[in-house]
């Protein structure tokens, strides 16, 4: 079985090189960042515009639905209106409309 040691950590380790020691790295280091931070700012004003325009085809949208929904509640008001008036024109209509639709399927 293995027991505890009472070891120090090895503190040589944890030196950060100055400036002069890596300077490559450092130049490297700072145009990473330079870079991250340009595109991240980049990223945020195309999501910005990205959710505003999405916000507004939402309620374009909402709002074209609306509509429809009033025209095709007009169009079937104004339909039920004239097969209460026309009952005979009604049923003529649904009668030649059934059998267009029979002799289309039986061609097939």
């Amino acid at each position: 079985m293995a027991t505890a040691t009472n070891a120090k950590p090895n503190t040589t380790s944890d030196v950060k090189p100055t400036n002069t020691e890596a300077p490559l790295t450092e130049k490297a280091t700072s145009a990473a960042h330079d870079a991250v931070d340009a595109l991240s700012n980049k990223a945020a004003t195309a999501e910005s515009s990205v959710r505003k325009g999405a916000s507004s085809s939402a309620e374009a949208l909402s709002e074209k639905q609306l509509i429809a929904r009033e025209k095709l509640s007009e169009c079937s008001a104004k339909t039920r209106a004239f097969a209460s008036e026309n009952p005979l024109a009604t049923a003529g209509i649904a009668f030649a409309a059934g059998m267009l639709i029979t002799s289309l399927f039986r061609r097939k």
